[in-house]
């Protein structure tokens, strides 16, 4: 397992070793020694797993309390997973990193609090994993606004066709008028 750093500060891309033979493939997915090491969580309480058909775009979410550390892999289909830096103390703050996670390279992302998550699926269908750090609070939850100009993110739309979002997402707030961490 290889944990590479990433332009964001604190944002990790895990590409783990696999073990491939005539049957299929093994690899860890989570090793609480190795993720230690690394400086990443070995404890999660939660995971989540979610379906999408082709075109559909989740995000982007984040929880200004109880703010959550996410472990993302697409275990079926490819996905372009984002995050967003919302540290106001970072000097990577309002910059945003995309990386194509999919079934064939079982990549996975952490992205730590203080990022808002967003992904959009490539795929004619994805399945998407990730644990959290801490519990789901619809009370806390924030959503900034997917297509932001500021934010400038280049999401890898089918040529065409907008994103197929929740009407949540579609009124997503501007990053200007975005709570941000500290």
């Amino acid at each position: 397992m290889e944990i590479k750093p990433t332009k964001l500060a604190g944002v990790l891309l895990i590409e783990p070793e696999i073990y491939r033979d005539m049957r299929g493939s093994f690899l860890e997915m989570f090793h609480s020694q190795k993720f230690s090491a690394a400086g990443l969580p070995d404890h999660f309480v939660q995971d989540n797993y979610s379906t999408s058909c082709q075109g559909t775009l989740r995000g982007l979410h984040y929880q200004i309390r109880q703010a959550q550390g996410k472990l993302v892999q697409a275990v079926v289909g490819e996905i372009f997973d984002v995050a967003v830096d919302l540290r106001r103390s970072s000097p990577h703050f309002g910059k945003w990193i995309g990386v194509r996670l999919n079934s064939e390279n079982r990549h996975q992302l952490w992205i730590p609090p203080g990022f808002a998550h967003g992904f959009y699926v490539l795929s004619e269908h994805a399945e998407v994993l990730y644990k959290v750090t801490d519990y789901y609070a619809p009370e806390w939850e924030r959503t900034l606004l997917w297509n932001d100009p500021q934010l400038g993110i280049s999401w890898p739309l089918r040529e065409g066709k907008p994103p197929l979002l929740s009407e949540k997402d579609a009124k997503g707030k501007l990053f200007s008028e975005a709570e941000v961490f500290p």
